[in-house]
């Protein structure tokens, strides 16, 4: 299902530029490490020494302007297997676990190189984790940032590092009220990420 839904998003977003002949798309596939093992950590209910796996997704920009802001669709898929411990009543047991980030936001572009161009991220969304029957879904935000390398104007390569911050339980409460206004505290128990990956660049005019 998130496969299916990240092609339908890429698909939509390239019929929407046949409608906009003065933005260009950069489609980026790419593969990766993701490191932070806080979601292993939560479905299997115990300290695992996995702190990571490979990931891979990809991006889809929508360029409106020669200054290099862009609007930027993510998706990125993680899958671990696990081996849970086992105890006197129960044998050791293996726990499949995946990890998406579905997200959306701005890229910015620096510099006039049209060979070398350095880039900053920002990016909100959702993430879904899952094993097995537990499926989960969080809000999460993104920054990252990379550089793209351009050996021809339509082709190139992409490298990216990207910082996840998901809100995996967030507990607000009211401390006090006064004049028709309440302070509110807010306690969020945050799971993080961090992801290295390279992929190509493909641009259509």
């Amino acid at each position: 299902m998130s496969r299916r839904l990240g092609i339908m998003v890429a698909a939509g977003l390239l019929c929407w530029h046949g409608t906009a002949q003065a933005q260009m798309i950069d489609v980026s596939p790419f593969v990766g490490y993701r490191f932070g093992g806080g979601f292993f950590e939560r479905i299997s209910g115990q300290s695992v020494d996995l702190d990571g796996a490979l990931a891979a997704g990809g991006a889809v920009n929508v360029r409106f302007s020669d200054a290099g802001l862009s609007v930027e669709a993510l998706f990125t898929h993680q899958e671990a297997s696990l081996t849970i411990p086992g105890s006197v009543s129960s044998p050791p047991a293996g726990l499949h676990i995946t990890v998406d980030h579905w997200l959306g936001g701005g890229r910015q572009e620096f510099g006039t190189n049209p060979h070398v161009r350095p880039f900053l991220t920002g990016l909100l969304g959702l993430t879904r984790y899952a094993a097995e029957a537990d499926n989960e879904i969080r809000f999460t935000a993104s920054l990252g940032g990379g550089v793209k390398l351009m050996p021809v104007p339509r082709l190139g390569l992409r490298l990216d590092g990207r910082l996840f911050a998901t809100f995996a339980d967030l507990d607000g409460r009211v401390i006090a009220c006064s004049s028709g206004s309440c302070l509110v505290a807010l306690d969020a128990d945050l799971v993080w990420q961090a992801e290295f990956s390279a992929g190509m660049v493909v641009t259509f005019p």
